[in-house]
């Protein structure tokens, strides 16, 4: 992957061996440098051992389709696409991409990948799974909308970097194979769920921010506060009244089951 603020590429020199043990893999016609300048951002190497763990936190498999943005040398995308994944890179810098298709041939996956050259602001990557990222917070947050606009249970992981008030589901840091830059945080896109919902005769109101929601579930002019929700991707679950509701989120609808019966909301 690739990207990182000018200010800090003193600090990331360690990657420098690494990175060039890539490029020199792909041939001796473009090896980039730690820094260079791109399109927003300058060029850092994720090393491999991050690689491994965010495609590991995202549950990447076969039945996945990943996009990397801003791939940079495209061991993301090879990577992902070594576990079965369709797997597609969209990196600015042409050179990069065409450093990214060598290395790619090298490791025997040139007809497994889709290499691209594009600005990822301005590239539609709507029906991935998976988005892999290592970018500024400044350019996660434009991407924010986006990605929110995703559909729902997508994966985000980014490398190091968050997205400003949409807090992660998930993060760990990487402490073996990886010397800077290796915390791994993850993100599931939710559905949409805040407003009021009919559940036979009751009304669910529910509030919402990202994955987190609060609310009530509401008859006859009585009302009882939710408790314990989750919302990962499409599936929730909250408590009310003592008992536990599990459902999954298909746009106005929901469907699950409380006390082994079932049960659906309409919105």
């Amino acid at each position: 992957m690739s990207v990182f603020r000018k200010s800090l590429v003193a600090a990331a020199c360690f990657v420098v061996t690494s990175g060039l043990a890539w490029a020199q893999q792909g041939g001796a016609t473009y090896e980039p440098s730690v820094g260079q300048a791109g399109k927003d951002v300058v060029w850092v190497p994720t090393s491999q051992t991050l690689v491994d763990k965010m495609l590991d936190m995202a549950g990447v498999t076969a039945q996945d389709r990943l996009v990397d943005l801003g791939s940079g040398d495209g061991r993301m995308v090879i990577t992902a696409a070594k576990r079965g994944a369709k797997a597609r890179g969209i990196e600015y810098n042409p050179d990069m991409v065409a450093l990214s298709k060598r290395l790619a041939a090298a490791e025997g996956m040139a007809d497994k990948v889709q290499l691209e050259q594009g600005d990822i602001f301005e590239s539609n990557f709507s029906d991935a799974t998976v988005v892999t990222l290592f970018l500024l917070p400044q350019l996660n947050l434009r991407l924010r909308p986006t990605l929110l606009e995703m559909k729902p249970g997508t994966r985000i992981m980014s490398n190091s970097f968050d997205m400003g008030d949409w807090t992660p589901d998930e993060s760990f840091v990487v402490k073996e194979g990886c010397s800077g830059h290796c915390n791994a945080l993850k993100w599931t896109v939710p559905a949409k769920v805040g407003g009021t919902w009919k559940l036979g005769d009751q009304q669910l109101v529910l509030t919402q921010t990202y994955q987190k929601i609060e609310g009530s579930l509401n008859s006859g002019g009585k009302g009882a506060f939710i408790s314990d929700t989750k919302l990962t991707g499409p599936n929730i679950q909250f408590t009310a009244a003592g008992q536990r509701y599990v459902g999954v989120v298909d746009g106005n609808t929901i469907r699950g089951t409380v006390n082994g019966k079932d049960w659906v909301a309409t919105r």
